[in-house]
């Protein structure tokens, strides 16, 4: 970049809001990162503006060369609460001023790769346009999910007007920073039968609750157990990238579990648990004595009835390798999914350039109606018969029937037969509880597991977190929900694991998921379970829209595609508490959602 930005225009955020054409979701980017090494540099505010006709200069510098500095504009030339995007030479960086001063941090979301400078600004830290994860300015750390780790940070100063950063050049090349961790000082051998925290789960939340227990200072022992073969893994990535392996899929490398002094038992399935002698066994007998318990094993598919179990080539998609199987086997065949969830369809559309016929069976009208409404389900259902995909609605499986014992056919309950090589069953899912039936820890009617706000189960020392619980959601006047999302599990670990330490923290995320098919993306924040009318602003055909859902006069949730950074926008009014009514959004108007606290 030769020359200085020109000054940026304030942001107006309207339902024209476009898309974000030169910043593509890159769906297949790994979200393995290893820790860097470098200083972590705080930024140094100063005040002051600048203009736009001053070049930016490089200047190397000559002390340490592991380091580089740069100036980078005049000071006039961001305005408080504007973000830009700096190149320093050996890489990206950015800057932010908000009330009079200056900040710089990495420029992409340690997650997927974001460009930052198309979020949100707001109150301290910076949330991301694609999955709304929150970093704050001055320290870089994540403040709010999902994602492991932080941002580096550089140093700002401003001389003769000019604004210059220095940043270490390792620092800008990764972009993401792991937090500093403890390590285990408890002479403990490894076999021995006894974690000071047992994990049980080895999903977002347990990870996010281990992590957090050693940023914390945490220095006994951490034992993670999971019935998986696969160290933690990005399994919402397993529907939309069906051939990616559990290495390329991996959070964290064993080696960062070693260094950090992490251990996980891997293919150890819990049975039963103890609490009164604070024990857990294992299926092949194995028991181990524990002080804190975080139980966070996630959901299991729901089982689909039908005639002909015993017929091969039918999948739950669970694991990379049912991924990679699916994947293979749908190569210029027949793929039948039963069931209109978010995997079923996400591998719908994932198999359509693979396949040679994909059809999708599912119980209601539209897909997605429970979830989007009907407006938008039968906008994404238009998009999937585009696409080549044939929809069977209203409808069920009677019977798998195979050849040599591999599934040849689908039989409705209508009578239709589909011709079918492979089969993808994702009717949903339920809490994976049935070990702690005879435990005393409390379940409901469903199997999910009732915590409080600490995620304390009703058994001292027991947390419980991630798809398994229904925890007192503040946006709603603190109900008890369950959110099975991947951001909240997140957060679940994180607020378990200061609950341990005594350092309790109350959950104020605002729930925010997503969903891509066909290399387009919706966001979704807030928590709009029982909404009861939708206010689409946009263009449903053309899918370019926003979606407000309401109950009553208030907006609930919000879901777009096309229409970055809206959601997380209006994520970041959710969680200043403000009340958004269905009146305010009817109009067409959004600058409502402009936050005037970084001007």
């Amino acid at each position: 970049m030769g020359g200085c930005l020109s000054k940026p225009k304030p942001v107006e955020v309207k339902v024209e809001l476009n898309l974000l054409d030169k910043e593509k979701e890159v769906d297949l980017m790994s979200p393995n990162g290893k820790a860097s090494p470098f200083s972590e540099c705080r930024p140094n505010g100063s005040l002051g503006h600048c203009s736009d006709e001053d070049s930016m200069t490089l200047r190397p510098q000559r002390k340490h060369r592991d380091f580089i500095e740069a100036s980078v504009c005049h000071v006039k030339d961001l305005e408080n609460g504007q973000m830009r995007e700096v190149d320093l030479g050996a890489g990206r960086a950015l800057l932010i001023k908000e009330h009079g001063e200056f900040f710089a941090m990495g420029h992409k979301c340690p997650h997927y790769g974001a460009p930052l400078v198309k979020g949100v600004l707001s109150k301290g830290h910076v949330r991301c346009p694609w999955h709304g994860a929150c970093f704050n300015i001055a320290t870089g750390d994540i403040e709010d999910f999902p994602g492991l780790d932080s941002l580096p940070t550089f140093q700002v100063r401003v001389e003769k007007e000019k604004v210059i950063i220095r940043a270490n050049k390792q620092a800008l090349q990764t972009q993401r920073r792991s937090k500093a961790m403890s390590k285990c000082s408890a002479v403990i051998n490894s076999s021995s039968g006894f974690s000071h925290v047992l994990i049980i789960g080895s999903g977002p939340a347990a990870l996010v609750c281990a992590e957090t227990l050693r940023q914390e200072g945490f220095t006994d022992r951490i034992v993670m157990c999971t019935m998986d073969k696969h160290l933690p893994y990005d399994r919402p990535k397993l529907s939309k990238s069906l051939e990616s392996t559990a290495e390329h899929l991996q959070l964290r490398s064993s080696d960062f579990f070693q260094v950090h002094d992490i251990e996980i038992l891997l293919e150890k399935e819990v049975v039963s648990v103890d609490v009164k002698t604070r024990t857990v066994i294992f299926r092949d007998g194995f028991k181990m004595e524990y002080r804190k318990l975080f139980i966070a094993t996630g959901s299991r598919p729901k089982p689909l009835s039908y005639k002909g179990k015993d017929v091969g080539n039918v999948f739950h998609l669970r694991t990379p390798e049912d991924a990679n199987g699916i994947a293979t086997l749908a190569s210029s065949k027949n793929a039948v999914i039963v069931g209109t969830s978010f995997i079923g369809m996400e591998v719908a559309a994932a198999l359509t350039d693979k396949a040679h016929s994909v059809s999708v069976i599912g119980i209601e009208a539209v897909p997605f109606r429970k979830a989007l409404g009907e407006k938008v389900g039968k906008a994404l259902m238009k998009l999937f018969e585009l696409n080549r995909v044939k929809f069977y609605m209203l409808n069920e499986v009677w019977e798998m029937r195979g050849h040599n014992g591999q599934l040849k056919e689908v039989v409705l309950k209508s009578g239709k037969v589909l011709r079918a090589d492979v089969c993808v069953i994702g009717i949903g899912s339920g809490p994976a509880t049935a070990f702690l039936k005879q435990s005393g820890v409390h379940m409901d009617s469903k199997g999910f597991i009732p915590v409080n706000k600490t995620m304390q189960t009703n058994i001292d020392g027991v947390f419980a977190g991630g798809d398994v619980v229904t925890f007192p959601l503040a946006l709603r006047s603190n109900k008890k929900v369950n959110i099975p999302h991947w951001q909240m599990a997140h957060v679940h670990g994180r607020v378990a694991a200061l609950s341990m330490m005594g350092k309790a923290s109350d959950i104020k995320t605002v729930p925010y998921f997503w969903t891509a098919m066909f290399g387009k993306s919706i966001r979704y924040a807030g928590y709009g379970e029982g909404f009861d009318d939708v206010v689409i602003q946009g263009d449903l055909d053309e899918l370019k829209f926003v979606a407000f859902y309401t109950k009553s006069e208030e907006v609930v949730a919000v879901a777009s595609m096309n229409y970055d950074p809206i959601v997380s926008r209006v994520a970041e009014v959710f969680r200043s508490g403000k009340t958004i009514r269905k009146r305010d959004v009817e109009t067409g108007d959004m600058s409502w959602l402009i936050d005037k606290g970084s001007q």
